[in-house]
């Protein structure tokens, strides 16, 4: 049973402990309502305290649990809830830390609520693609108002307690305690202080009603159908708190519990779980236990000040670790240390961050010409030009000045983190961390996991990744490790549709319309397309029969590589990153086309998008085999964090999932068929035509 039991003095307390955040799953549910009982059979108790144990009133539902028997199986949450309405003796909710989702539900059905300051206070099931399931939208309204609470429930984003204890008028917390540790002793005799109330107050009985409710409604469904496009529940959110200021209490609640049902069982829903799931099992790594020893990173060094360079410091300094960044030329360094400056001038520009934490930031940063000035660092980063006899030149001079066990690694986008490893004496210490550009702002790191990299080192720089708030996904060594491997292959297609009859706008567009962030063409431009033609110009001589579209060369034989050079697929003006159609590049691929004889067709958005995401799902099915990836879940969270890949799909292999491998299958092998595409490519992947076969998902 995953909730404690005692009595003090005339109260009994029902601790919740299901640690980490006391999810309310089956066993908590069981072990509340059995608390319940034997509270009120005791005529010795005289009221009820419900808290939970360690850093966390309670997080809410258990999503493992969802779409299973479980969820439902009882008690469920309404029938839990129901019990604490219905109880003989009142029950006070004694929240802290944090009361999200279901916890916050479990306490809006207690007779008072007693709060510590500081607690997160949330109901982010919008976040999960559904809304709240047992009453929060029904209750919420009543105790906080109509208005605070939907900006609430269809945001999902928390609020603190004491800001929450502020609105006017508010039922939601009959006490906020004085501090944290006070909660108990003020819980326990406030629960003595209500003993003798009757009738109890119940949040189901307060009315529920907005001024100008038809108006109110109708502007927030305009407001909400602007920014979620994508997800339908923030729509449905406002449904149900409309319902809660038009029907009945019970009424409303059936209508909420209606559109809950129905929105688990929607392709989003499924999605937003399983990328929530998958975030947090990236960080599981099968063979390093969670209690491997890790090692201190207390100083972090970083070699280049270019932009890479300049916004891996910032991760760092964020976290207040402090950084010393080496570069060959003083003026790179005045360059480096300028950009990181303009940075965070914007941010305080934007009240984003305050100007004492930026000067404090900005007083961790130290700079140097010398390698033997990073000796003491425990933690040192490479961020110099992408080609090995540089990367060489930079570890021997490592190797050569770090202390021993400093933690050596690459942010190498797609070279082999094995030879960069042997570059030195202590390959055990080197690791590859892709930081994804800009590095100060997006949130995914690949750590390449070389043949000897250490597990402490491992260990440590997955628990860094967390202190410097990234998503960390582990990588075994290829060329392009997970993202850059599997975009090459998106890319080659993107190729090839031009040579068939497509428009780099055409490309785009079909693709931002079905969720991506950016197109193929649009991406090139940013990242560079001088990258992309390194990488073919690398590939023709290591892989010289692999099949690609000339027309990116062409492209960068005229100079135009993207926005840094204001000309690329598309034309740009300074300070703007809109893409704008260039006639001369269309002509170009015209001619090319002509060239080759090809006679252009029309291409429907369907197949655009088909043969891109497809040949990301068959290249990540080979990484899966070939054990780059440690589960098919790290790949999505890749594509999610690194590549705006549409979160409301969940990632290329959840995609795949939701649309059955079996038509996925179907549709390369009529990819195969096109001669003009590359049939080799288009053969299924040994385990995507395995799982197709027995009717199997990617796990």
């Amino acid at each position: 049973m995953t909730a404690e039991y005692k009595v003090h003095g005339n109260v009994a307390v029902i601790t919740l402990a299901n640690p980490p955040v006391n999810g309310l799953g089956l066993s908590t549910r069981q072990g509340i309502v059995d608390g319940l009982e034997q509270a009120n059979a005791d005529g010795a108790v005289k009221s009820i305290v419900i808290t939970g144990a360690g850093g966390a009133f309670s997080g809410g539902a258990d999503i493992k649990e969802f779409g299973t028997d479980k969820a439902m199986q009882e008690p469920n949450l309404n029938s839990v809830i129901a019990a604490i309405e219905n109880s003989d003796k009142p029950v006070v909710a004694a929240i802290h830390s944090v009361a999200m989702g279901g916890g916050l539900e479990l306490a809006l059905g207690c007779h008072y609520r007693v709060a510590a300051p500081g607690c997160s206070v949330a109901l982010p099931e919008v976040k999960l693609g559904i809304l709240p399931g047992a009453g929060g939208t029904q209750r919420l309204p009543r105790v906080i108002g109509v208005e605070p609470a939907l900006n609430m429930i269809v945001s999902g984003e928390a609020i603190k307690s004491e800001m929450l204890a502020m609105l006017p008028g508010q039922k939601l917390f009959d006490k906020l305690v004085d501090s944290p540790e006070a909660l108990a002793a003020e819980a326990l005799a406030f629960a003595q202080s209500v003993a003798d109330v009757r009738p109890m107050p119940l949040v189901r009985n307060l009315p529920c009603k907005h001024p100008e409710g038809d108006a109110y409604f109708q502007f927030a469904r305009n407001m909400v159908k602007g920014m979620s496009k994508n997800f339908p529940a923030p729509a449905k959110c406002v449904d149900a708190v409309e319902a809660a200021t038009k029907k009945k209490f019970a009424d409303g609640l059936a209508t909420e519990r209606e559109i809950f049902i129905n929105l688990m069982w929607t392709a989003e829903s499924r999605s937003l779980r399983h990328l929530f799931l998958a975030e947090r099992a990236a960080s599981k790594i099968p063979d390093v236990p969670s209690d491997t020893p890790k090692r201190d990173i207390k100083a972090v060094a970083v070699i280049g000040a270019g932009t890479m360079g300049g916004g891996i410091a910032m991760n760092f300094l964020n976290a207040g670790i402090p950084v010393k960044m080496l570069e060959m030329k003083q003026e790179a360094l005045d360059r480096g240390i300028a950009t990181i400056r303009k940075n965070y001038e914007a941010q305080v520009a934007k009240k984003k961050l305050k100007q004492d934490k930026y000067e404090q930031r900005m007083a961790l940063l130290s700079t140097t010409l010398s390698y033997d000035d990073l000796k003491d660092a425990d933690l040192v980063i490479e961020a110099v030009f992408e080609e090995i006899g540089v990367k060489e030149a930079v570890f021997k001079q490592l190797d050569a000045v770090m202390k021993p066990g400093a933690i050596l690694a690459s942010n190498t986008s797609t070279l082999d983190v094995n030879k960069i490893a042997n570059f030195t004496q202590r390959p055990q210490d080197v690791v590859g961390l892709h930081f994804f550009s800009p590095a100060n702002v997006m949130k995914l790191l690949e750590v390449v996991r070389g043949a000897a990299t250490a597990k402490d080192v491992l260990a440590t720089v997955m628990a860094m990744a967390k202190k410097i708030k990234k998503t960390a996904v582990v990588s075994g060594v290829c060329d392009g490790f997970i993202g850059n491997r599997m975009i090459e292959q998106y890319s080659r297609q993107a190729g090839f549709l031009l040579d068939e009859g497509c428009t780099p706008a055409q490309v785009d567009k079909a693709v931002e319309k079905f969720g991506f962030a950016m197109g193929p063409f649009r991406m090139g431009d940013l990242a560079g397309n001088d990258i992309g033609w390194a990488i073919r110009k690398r590939r023709a001589i290591e892989q010289p029969g692999m099949k690609y579209s000339k027309t990116a060369d062409l492209l960068c034989e005229k100079g135009r590589y993207g926005q840094k050079t204001g000309a690329g697929w598309y034309d740009y003006v300074p300070g703007k990153r809109d893409a704008i159609p260039n006639a001369e590049v269309v002509k170009m691929i015209e001619d090319h086309r002509a060239s080759l004889g090809i006679t252009p067709r029309k291409i429907s958005d369907e197949e655009i998008v088909q043969r891109l995401v497809f040949s990301l799902v068959n290249e990540a099915a080979y990484i899966l085999e070939e054990g780059i990836a440690n589960k098919a879940s790290d790949i999505d969270v890749v594509y999610i964090f690194g590549y705006g890949f549409p979160v409301h799909r969940g990632g290329p292999l959840n995609y795949a999932n939701e649309v059955g491998l079996f038509n996925v299958v179907q549709a390369m092998k009529r990819f195969a068929k096109n001669p003009l595409d590359d049939a080799a490519f288009w053969k299924p992947a040994p385990l995507l035509a395995k799982l197709a076969a027995e009717g199997k998902n990617f796990q």
